[in-house]
């Protein structure tokens, strides 16, 4: 049996929270069965009654583990390490880790929730802004978070290859799925020469390409 394969992760393609934690089961070498959760078709699979049942906040990703549901992609990742602490998400002395949580947390708390599915659904839906609006939104929230985020990463010497020293840590898997995202929304880059060159490096590895939102089942 593949190691993980007792795990079940809901999961959407194209959803940046479910790719943190794609992110992490690679790294950890974890294989779960991966159950797609089509967030816009038939008006959204994540609002039938069999899922909320699941997760009554309609929201992916969500994890099964031997009977457990677990939500929110930070608990999750979390949870991943302490059950599968090989290799680590989180430095071992806790100033490196309540710096690796502060950066996962400005992404996870301060940008994506303004470009989230919901949010911009209901400013089109509800409010009435048009796609132009909408798109100069989310420009505006993720350039405000970058520019922070930029200017912490490129001055604090505890940054190196990664977002925290040498390795991969639960900070990176937050940080490529954003760019992700901004590229969507065609943010200029350029100003973030930081949060791009981690990015370059956490992509030459095989556990952030495979966990990609194009390579997944559920993209075609």
């Amino acid at each position: 049996m593949a190691k993980g394969a007792h795990l079940k992760l809901y999961t959407y393609f194209r959803s940046s929270a479910a790719y943190r934690v794609r992110i992490a089961l690679n790294l950890k070498g974890l294989t779960p069965e991966m159950v797609p959760v089509h967030l816009v078709r038939g008006g959204g699979e994540q609002r039938q009654p069999a899922f909320l049942a699941l997760n009554p906040q309609g929201l992916v990703p969500a994890l099964e583990d031997e009977g457990h549901v677990l939500t929110q992609s930070l608990a999750i990742i979390e949870y991943l390490d302490e059950t599968h602490p090989v290799p680590p998400l989180l430095p071992g002395d806790p100033a490196g880790r309540a710096r690796v949580r502060a950066i996962a947390q400005s992404i996870a708390c301060e940008i994506h929730p303004l470009n989230n599915l919901r949010v911009l659904g209901y400013l089109t839906g509800t409010l009435g802004v048009t796609d132009a609006q909408k798109h100069a939104w989310c420009r505006h929230w993720v350039q405000t978070g970058f520019a922070a985020l930029e200017a912490r990463l490129a001055t604090d010497p505890a940054t190196g290859r990664y977002c925290h020293g040498e390795a991969p840590t639960l900070a990176d898997c937050l940080l490529v799925p954003q760019l992700f995202n901004a590229r969507r929304f065609e943010v200029d880059l350029a100003p973030y020469p930081t949060l791009c060159r981690i990015e370059a490096a956490c992509l030459a590895l095989d556990a952030f390409v495979a966990a990609a939102p194009e390579r997944q089942a559920d993209a075609a």
